[in-house]
Order: C-alpha cells, then structure tokens, then sequence
C-alpha cells in the first residue's frame, strides 16, 4: 500500500508521460497480437493454396505492422523512462528536505549509514520498479487477455492448455513472492550495516592504524560483508529456481500445444496456419506472464525500500519550524531554567540551568569533560530544543525565530570543525555567499589565517578537500572561525574552537577577536583557562548545573570547582 501511495504521489506531474506510454504500448501489443493471425493466412491462404499475390499483400501488411510496432515500442519506453527517472529524481530531493529537515537527534535515531542508504538504494529499487512497470504492467495484461482472446479466434479445442498453464505460472509467482519479501527486507537492513561498518572504518581510519586495529576491523566488515552475501545468495537461489520452472511450463505448454493440435490438424480439426498462430499466442502469453513475473519479483524489494522511505517521509521534525517573528531588538542570550537530556540517557544532561550573556560581553563556560557544556552551546542556534525552560536571544524565544533569523543572529564554531569540498573562499562565504574578497581577508586576518592561505599557491581559491583533509587541525580551525566572522552575525558561539591552537596563536587570537566582536554577543567554551581569564562573565557548569558564575578572580575565591580546573593547568600553562 505505501509502495502504491508513494508512486501514485510522485507520479502526478506526469499524467501526460503515462498517458502517452499507455497509449504506445496499447499499440506496440495490438500490433504484436495482430501478427500471428497475418501469419496464419499466409500459411492457410497462400502457401497451402499457392496464391503468390496474397502471400506478397499479406507480408507488406506484416511489413507496416512491425514498424508500426517497433515505433510505439520505442516510444513507450522513451516515454516511460523519463518517466520513471524523473520521478526518482523527485523522490531523492524530497527525501533530501526531509532529511535536511530533521534534527539533530531525528537523524541520531535513523543513522547517517541508513539515510544515505535510502536517498540511494531504497529510491533506486522504487525508480526501477517504476521503470519496469510502465514498461510492461501496460504491455503484460493487454497481451496475456489479448492474446487469450485470438488464441481461442484461432481454435477453442486447444483452450484447456491456456487455463493450465497461466495459473500455473501465477502460482509460482505467488510462492516465490511469500519466500522474497522477508528476505529482501533483511537485504536493506545488511546493506545498512555495511554502510554503517564501512563509513566508520574511512572515518576512523587513523585511529584504526595508530591502535593497529586492521586486522579486527577487518574481520567486523568481514561479518557485515557475509552476512548482506549469505541473505544475497538465499535470494539468488530463489531466482534460479524461478526462471527453470518459468522455461519448464514455457517448453512444457509448447509441446502439448504441438501434440494435440497435431492430432487435431490429422484429424482435420483445425488448419496448419491455425496451429502455428496458436501456438504463437500461447509463447506470447506466457513471455508476457513471465516478464510480469520479473517485475512482480521486484515488488518485494521496492515495496520494503517504500516502507523505508515512508518512515523518513513521514517522521515529524522534533524541531517545529516556525514561520518566524520580528528580529529581536537586542543580542543579549538568556537561558532560564533549561533542562534537557538525550533519550535513554539515565539522567538530564542540563539541569535547570539560568544564566545571561549579556550584549557587548564576553560570556565563558568552563568545566569538566562531560559537564554539558556542548550541549548548552547548541541549544542556543537550535540544534536542539530544551525540555524544560527556554533560551532567548534578546527576548525572544529561539524557538520563534525562524531558520534563516537564526543563521543570521548566530555564528557557530563547532567543536569538530568541518570544511566542505571546495576553495578556501567557498568555505568562508558559506555564512554569507555574497562576501567580497576584502570581506574574506578581513576575517581571515582576525582569524590569524591571512599568512598560511597566502602561502598557499592558489590563495583564496586553492582546493580544500571534504572535511578540510588536506590542512593540519589548527588551520582548520581557523578557517572555520574565519567563516563565522565573515557571516557578521550579532552572536558568537565558540565551542572549544581554539584547542588546536599553540598559546601564542591563541593569545593573539584572542586579542583580535575582543576587537572584531565589539559590541556583539561572544560566548566561548574553552578548556584552557588561559583562554576565558579575561572573559567578563564566567560560568562553571558541574554536571549540568551551574556551580559558579562571575570573573576568573571572582571564581578562584568563590569556586572550588573552578579553583580545581586552574590548579590542574598551573604546571602546564602557569595560569596566576
């Protein structure tokens, strides 16, 4: 049902296509059907009668239906493969805004290896099926009632052999379509694994080779690998069953056909002509229940793949998309009693935590690994929404802005910088694509990248490979911070984004940020206190709660919990 539902939704556009291929194919099939009996009275009419003339007449007409044949052949299929392609075009790109859609913890429950799985593959097998059914769904009953009808034209005492054979072969089909389905939802879920498996090995491929883990992880995707074999071959071994037995009835109808309508020609019951028309409409028939059969045999598979895709289709966004409300006034962000935790998570990762980050201010969060700091950074552009309570960006609820406001309010530099496929200047103008070059080496200068990228050759347009491969961690960094600054946003989220940084990049880092930033929003994550010290606000979380606010001196009288983080960096960085 959702395999027809999605087909019939995204095939609406093209009436007109379908039309045009019901129509080609009627015609592509009534010419078919039309040759056996033009065929027949050659036999019986002019060779048996030797009527030469009627021989040259009959075949020119068998000339003109073939070509009329072959042309709406060629058209249906033209027709039905733009077709089929064309709606597995809009099929992706849905599926792709859903996607995109989605939150961030919408897409932690799916997986990246089983989105990526059914953008491609899933919506490959529903194209396919597609393709296969307008090339023959149209074709395959016309000629099966078609060529039933000029079967029994040509002789009803033959007709027991059509009501044999074609139930027989549907109820092959029917028992190797009950055995496919499961197996072919075991098929999409082993591919899945496989990806899974595969993306984590490229990912994680340093680690693999620092820890010398090949070995191991190779017998992991090994069992991935045999297990999406073992299911392939169980299906594999369905399908070679299925075509002997399809041939075995083909040859079997064959001969019974011959055997007693020769009988029946020697007893004068029927003309040669006759037999050979019906013995043709019999292969026809039973062709055409065959390539019905291979498209019935890709049923299963697509209609899982459409099971798959309708669970992404139709999964809600947990964030509500807003239509949007008037921008806020001010850039000041407040949190007032936020709470949130990861589902299955035994306890909430942010408890109740209430704190401003005033406007024109540098707002710091510090503590230990795993205190929530992340996570409080990315409730603020909206990667999540809290459980409790609210976050404000000068009095107005995150949750009212809409997408684009947000992109424009806040700059995000994440823990794990990322830089996308392209040039140096790509990536910084991905905030704001219309930067001007001056814009560009502007940021890239209070970023502390202007020297490295005119090293290199190409300058701001030199080649940055998928996730920035091609330059060292604290380059990367950079860039990514240079992409915030060129945005111009009026808050700035910096989580953890200077740890790839040695000190005296940092240092003066630090100090050509406090002047780009005058006036806006600045909120860093940092695990060096050398980095916050001369924040104006500092906050300490401890288990997702706030356990200290107010300067670093302030802190260091009034905090245990921040005196401990100083004291741990006192003989690595010499913090006072």
């Amino acid at each position: 049902m959702k395999l027809a539902l999605l087909a019939l939704r995204h095939a609406r556009p093209y009436w007109g296509s379908i039309l045009a291929v019901l129509v080609l194919q009627l015609v592509s099939t009534l010419a078919a059907l039309y040759l056996p009996s033009l065929n027949a009275k050659v036999i019986d009419q002019g060779v048996a009668k030797g009527d030469t003339d009627f021989i040259w007449a009959t075949g020119t007409t068998m000339v003109v239906v073939c070509f009329i044949q072959v042309a709406a052949a060629i058209g249906g299929i033209y027709f039905g493969a733009r077709t089929a392609m064309a709606m597995g075009r809009d099929l992706r790109r849905e599926v792709y805004h859903r996607v995109n859609a989605l939150g961030a913890l919408d897409v932690g429950r799916f997986g990246t290896a089983t989105l990526i799985t059914r953008n491609t593959n899933d919506v490959q097998q529903v194209q396919m099926l597609v393709l296969m059914a307008l090339n023959f769904m149209v074709s395959t009953p016309i000629m099966c009632i078609g060529g039933i009808v000029m079967a029994l034209r040509e002789d009803l005492g033959l007709s027991w052999l059509l009501w044999v054979s074609v139930p027989l072969l549907f109820m092959v089909v029917g028992f190797l379509v009950v055995k496919l389905l499961p197996l072919f939802r075991e098929m999409q879920e082993r591919i899945d694994t496989v990806n899974a498996v595969l993306r984590e090995q490229i990912t994680g491929i340093r680690v693999i080779r620092a820890f010398v883990r090949e070995p191991f992880e190779a017998e992991r995707y090994r069992g991935a690998n045999l297990a999406l074999t073992r299911v392939s071959v169980r299906v594999g071994n369905l399908f070679v069953l299925m075509f002997p037995l399809i041939m075995m009835i083909l040859h079997l109808a064959t001969a019974a056909v011959l055997w007693f309508g020769g009988q029946r020609v020697d007893a004068g019951q029927m003309q040669v002509g006759s037999l050979t028309a019906f013995l043709q409409y019999l292969l026809q028939i039973l062709v055409a229940v065959m390539m019905g059969v291979f498209m019935v045999m890709m049923i299963p598979r697509a209609a899982v793949s459409a099971e798959r895709l309708d669970e992404v289709l139709s999964t809600r966004p947990s964030l509500a998309v807003p239509g949007g409300t008037g921008m806020p006034a001010g850039h000041d962000v407040e949190f007032q009693d936020v709470s949130f935790g990861y589902p299955g998570a035994e306890r909430p990762v942010l408890n109740r935590v209430s704190f401003t980050a005033g406007e024109g201010r540098t707002t710091a969060i510090v503590g230990s690994t795993g205190s929530g700091k992340s996570t409080l950074v990315n409730l603020i552009p909206r990667l999540f929404d809290p459980q409790g309570g609210s976050v404000r960006i000068g009095g107005v609820d995150v949750s009212e802005l809409s997408r684009p406001q947000l992109a424009s309010l806040v700059g995000l530099v994440p823990q794990k910088p990322y830089l996308f496929s392209g040039t140096v200047a790509s990536n910084i103008r991905f905030g704001r694509p219309d930067a001007s070059d001056g814009d560009i080496w502007a940021a890239l200068e209070v970023a502390q990248a202007r020297d490295f990228v005119e090293d290199k050759p190409g300058g701001l347009a030199e080649t940055m490979a998928q996730g920035g491969t091609n330059v060292s961690g604290g380059q990367r960094q950079r860039l990514c911070i240079a992409r915030a600054l060129a945005a111009r946003p009026r808050v700035f989220l910096f989580d953890d984004s200077f740890s790839a940084l040695d000190v005296t990049t940092d240092e003066n880092l630090r100090r050509s940020l406090h002047a780009a930033t005058d006036g806006v929003t600045v909120i860093i994550v940092a695990q060096r206190v050398s980095t916050i010290r001369e924040a104006d606000h500092i906050i300490v979380l401890d288990n997702g709660e706030v356990v200290g606010t107010g300067t670093h001196d302030e802190l260091l009288e009034s905090s245990g919990t921040y005196r401990e983080i100083v004291e741990s960096q006192l003989s690595v960085e010499g913090v006072p």
